[in-house]
């Protein structure tokens, strides 16, 4: 699958690296490893990626067609199922267990555990997506609705989408923040270096994190968390440009001979409390879920 753009004038004497980034989306990354493929020509031929662009060119980039992915019903343990009626179900998921199938990505999904356990689920979004409405990092545990009816699904998106669902964490953070409840407001993009990960970075995504103290200790600091938006990885990135990682988050910050004195072997972070207005009833439900065991141990730790 390719896709062709004429090089603008505002891009004259760019690096075909950072003039393919910029015109496809894609990142710069990606971009040079297509290029190193020979995925990437100008005006028929194949470049290098220091060669410099000039405005009327014909760039091209190749994408090759990524396999479809298909959903197979398979059981997952300790998936909870906290509510479930005719329009919505809402799924404890443990650590470990993603939100839907993705490439790159052959471990267990609430989706397929729903698959296998008979739950008819909205079929809007792509079909290895479909109900998911929100979605929880593999490493994080908690709560997540899915949708179950059609109606159900197109509120809940439009519900996101204004920011009207109540989405509420507990995470362990390395230190003590100061002060000791305020508001992280800070776009969220792609990694420039990395692409598996997120940064707070000039041009990303408004992103805004509301936090306080629950409890601080010698080193760490248990806070609650509002999310006002919903980015990836939101609430790691922002707990790592504020210079306090969630502890067990090696991926941002995070020591990793602190996690393995408290016997984490991901991010403490945790989704206690969901609550939105009921798309079949009208009315608010709120659910809450407590820490799972191995959350509960470490700060046992903590407190000792």
């Amino acid at each position: 699958m390719g896709s062709v753009w004429l090089v603008p004038d505002g891009l004259e004497g760019e690096r075909v690296d950072a003039a393919a980034a910029r015109i496809s989306g894609l990142s710069r990354s990606r971009i040079e490893a297509l290029i190193a493929e020979g995925a990437v020509s100008l005006n028929g031929r194949t470049v290098a990626k220091s060669e410099r662009v000039s405005a009327g060119e014909l760039l091209e980039v190749e994408l090759p067609t990524e396999p479809r992915l298909v959903v197979t019903p398979r059981e997952v343990a300790g998936i909870g199922i906290v509510h479930d009626d005719a329009d919505i179900v809402v799924v404890d998921k443990p650590a470990g267990v993603a939100a839907h199938p993705s490439l790159g990505w052959d471990g267990p999904s609430v989706v397929e555990h729903l698959a296998a356990a008979g739950f008819r689920i909205s079929t809007s979004g792509a079909a290895e997506r479909q109900g998911i409405v929100q979605r929880l990092d593999v490493g994080t545990s908690g709560l997540m609705v899915v949708a179950k009816s059609e109606p159900a699904y197109t509120a809940l998106k439009r519900a996101f989408k204004a920011r009207t669902v109540r989405k509420i964490y507990h995470t362990l953070v390395q230190g003590h923040p100061d002060p000791f409840e305020g508001t992280i407001d800070a776009p969220i993009g792609r990694h420039p270096g990395a692409e598996y990960k997120m940064a707070v970075i000039d041009g990303g995504r408004h992103s805004v994190t509301h936090y306080r103290v629950l409890e601080a200790f010698r080193a760490v600091t248990l806070l609650e968390v509002h999310l006002e938006t919903g980015r990836t990885h939101q609430i790691r990135v922002h707990m790592q440009a504020i210079r306090h990682p969630c502890v067990g988050d090696p991926t941002y910050g995070g020591d990793p001979v602190l996690a393995a004195r408290l016997g984490l072997e991901r991010q403490w972070l945790h989704a206690t409390e969901l609550g939105f207005t009921h798309p079949g009833t009208s009315e608010w439900a709120d659910f809450t879920s407590p820490y799972p065991a191995d959350l509960d141990h470490a700060l046992a730790l903590v407190r000792q």
